[in-house]
């Protein structure tokens, strides 16, 4: 019968048995209706096609038109995603949304992408206006188009607010009365800022104008508050406006201060008792050189605990914790071996210029050779451990063994006081409160870097303002992610707590194993939270056009393992 060219064509799949065996095979047929019947004609087999050539040959011949996926789909936008689910999902969580303002607006929202951006990729207000575009950041907040000008009129809006959003956050985290207290500068760009003043740089920026600030802690380390002073304050002149602040702003009877010895001076521990406000601090070595008790205090008075409580007619109604780290002692007797004998290396060259056939101080002076020694022996504040014998034309020095013995009595050993009575605050309390200052420092850092609070490019004074304390908000919602991340970070989330307060701090052994392996608990590689949240980064959402008939609909790239685990541990759905 000659071939047809009517009838459909299609593939059919024809299965055969031949004893106890079955066989399949795929036949490319033409059927025709003949006589009222349907009959096939065979064209070809097509068995040895792969099934997935077989499906579209099968589905072509069915009047299917078939295109490839590149060309029926198009990504037409991927922006990630996954850091800002994150960041803004603890934010919201924290209910820091509300307490910037109840009610939705356009200046809340515009606060909100700042604080978050500062998480996300720190940068200036003007560089703000691109970049939450260039994340998912625009689109969660519905912010549209955004213009520097409306940034800088939300900060001087969210100031206004600072007092009553700070009152929101002591009631939340100072409910137990302590305050951790420390002083930080940052520098400043230009030369026009009113608070601008050249002072003491923690920034190692010397010769440039700064700014100082200072932050108020919750006992765990959250920041709950900051104040902004100009460059040239003092540390102890900043202790009056934040007792002001947390007694009569917060509204809390209980007040006990807790600041380093440069901050809580002798002069502030009385007018801090004046008004009513407890505190803990620690002595200075001058004062401590100069106590009455000081000299008689046997070292084996901490062989079994590093610490005793003693009391001192210089510092009447007041309770001194006098604690030796042994660690510390060690470390600074070392480091005094190596000051004596650069310093004596140095007074030798100085010698040799006078003992010398053509030494430069040959024959000199005893002015001009005490003026060169002096600048010798002061370079590394040794000249109290020399003893020094300078005239026209001879110089010669020796140690001071007397001096050296009784530095060396107090190595390791500092003193703190309070006014608190031992029945609230014990001294083992006393001591581990004093350390807690340590949440201070590591929140200026994490203030500087990452979050980047300098270089302040601001003018007015209550922009800087403003700027600062969007750093402080975004900081508090930084430890937030911290803690809630603790088991993918290096972070040590058991931490040991040692029942001598004095011992130094200690790792665990689930830290440890952690640092040495690079790896968690359950296997995954740990990060930082920085590393952390730019890999969350890497989690788009992709805005996918169908050409076929020009719609778009909006996926999420398949997270990973451990951005599963990371929004776990967030408590966070995405969405």
């Amino acid at each position: 019968m000659p071939r047809r060219t009517n009838g459909a064509v299609h593939v059919a799949t024809i299965k055969t048995r031949y004893k106890d065996r079955e066989y399949t095979s795929q036949i490319l047929r033409r059927s025709y209706r003949e006589g009222g019947k349907v009959k096939h004609e065979n064209l070809g087999n097509v068995s040895h096609l792969p099934a997935a050539t077989l499906e579209v040959l099968r589905r072509s011949l069915a009047g299917e038109t078939l295109v490839g996926a590149t060309d029926a789909f198009e990504i037409v936008r991927s922006l990630p995603h996954g850091h800002v689910a994150a960041v803004l999902g603890v934010l919201r969580g924290l209910d820091l949304e509300r307490l910037i303002c109840r009610e939705r607006c356009r200046e809340r929202d515009l606060c909100v992408a700042m604080v978050c951006q500062r998480l996300l990729a720190p940068c200036s207000k003007l560089s703000t206006t691109r970049l939450v575009h260039q994340s998912t950041l625009a689109q969660e907040l519905e912010l549209g188009e955004v213009k520097e000008a409306e940034l800088l009129a939300a900060m001087d809006w969210l100031l206004e607010r600072q007092e009553r959003i700070e009152r929101s956050l002591a009631r939340r985290h100072l409910q137990d009365g302590f305050v951790l207290y420390d002083l930080s500068s940052s520098y400043l760009e230009g030369r026009c800022c009113e608070l601008g003043a050249i002072g003491y740089s923690r920034d190692g920026q010397r010769g440039k104008m700064q700014i100082t600030y200072g932050l108020c802690c919750s006992p765990e380390g959250r920041p709950v508050s900051i104040e902004v002073h100009p460059g040239n304050t003092a540390d102890p002149s900043t202790l009056a406006p934040a007792v002001a602040r947390v007694k009569d702003r917060f509204k809390l009877d209980r007040v006990v201060f807790v600041g380093d010895r440069g901050m809580i001076t002798q002069a502030q521990t009385k007018a801090l008792t004046a008004q009513g406000v407890g505190f803990i601090t620690s002595l200075r070595a001058p004062q401590i050189q100069a106590m009455t008790v000081a000299p008689n205090f046997q070292l084996s008075l901490f062989d079994e605990q590093g610490l005793c409580e003693i009391s001192s007619p210089q510092f009447p109604g007041e309770r001194l914790i006098v604690c030796r780290n042994p660690h510390v002692a060690a470390e600074r007797a070392r480091k005094r071996i190596e000051l004596l004998e650069a310093t004596e290396a140095e007074l030798a060259k100085v010698k040799a210029m006078l003992d010398g056939d053509r030494g430069r101080l040959r024959n000199a002076a005893a002015g001009r050779i005490g003026e060169r020694v002096g600048r010798t022996v002061n370079k590394r504040k040794m000249a109290k451990h020399f003893t020094l014998e300078i005239a026209d034309g001879t110089f010669s020095y020796e140690r001071n063994p007397a001096t050296i013995e009784q530095e060396a009595l107090f190595d390791g050993i500092y003193i703190l006081r309070t006014d608190q009575p031992a029945t609230r605050i014990p001294a083992s309390a006393v001591v581990r409160a004093y350390k807690q200052l340590k949440v201070n420092e590591h929140a200026f850092r994490e203030m500087k870097t990452p979050l980047e609070i300098r270089p302040i490019h601001h003018r007015l004074k209550d922009r800087v303002r403003a700027h600062v304390f969007l750093c402080m908000l975004a900081c508090y919602v930084q430890y937030e992610l911290a803690t809630r991340l603790a088991p993918m970070l290096f972070t040590d989330d058991t931490p040991l707590t040692p029942a001598d307060p004095v011992a130094p701090a200690r790792r665990s052994p689930q830290a440890n194993a952690k640092a040495g392996s690079a790896r968690t608990s359950d296997g995954q590689v740990a990060h930082s939270l920085k590393d952390l949240i730019t890999d969350l980064g890497t989690l788009s959402r992709n805005t996918v056009r169908v050409t076929t008939i020009n719609a778009t609909y909006q996926q999420l790239t398949t997270p990973t393992e451990l951005q599963k685990r990371a929004f776990e541990l967030l408590e966070l759905k995405l969405a």
